[in-house]
């Protein structure tokens, strides 16, 4: 591989790196992880409680790390385990109303970091961007 394609691969992951960081940075400052954040995502655009194990496959988690992740947004009364009216062998995790404003919070901070990401790429055409970036993935 030639120098310069190892520079703008590293350069492209040093990005990615930065990104992730600072979008961290700012949600465990309102009192969140990206887990937290991602499990409130899932929980806030489903229509009714979710399954566990349908949490599970829609964030690519494993089952015993969604029990745990569950069981910290439960502590911090984020969501709420109900009984599954279908199987009562299951339980539902349903976002409530404190884990709803702070997943609203959460997509305020990523909405200003992707204008803030926006401007930073003004001078480029943001649909073959994203694009490209997609193709990437």
């Amino acid at each position: 591989m030639d120098h310069h394609k190892q520079t703008t691969l590293f350069s492209v992951i040093n990005a990615g790196n930065a990104l992730e960081e600072k979008l961290s940075g700012e949600l465990e400052r309102i009192g969140l992880s990206m887990a937290k954040y991602g499990a409130l995502c899932t929980l806030a655009a489903a229509e009714e409680p979710l399954p566990l194990s349908v949490c599970a496959r829609q964030m690519t988690c494993v089952k015993s790390n969604i029990t745990q992740l569950m069981d910290r947004l439960e502590k911090d009364e984020l969501i709420e385990r109900i009984p599954d009216p279908k199987d009562r062998r299951s339980v539902r995790a349903k976002i409530t109303e404190k884990g709803a404003q702070l997943q609203k919070t959460g997509d305020e901070i990523c909405a200003l970091l992707e204008a803030e990401l926006a401007q930073t790429l003004s001078a480029i055409d943001h649909k073959s961007f994203r694009e490209t970036l997609h193709k990437i993935q």
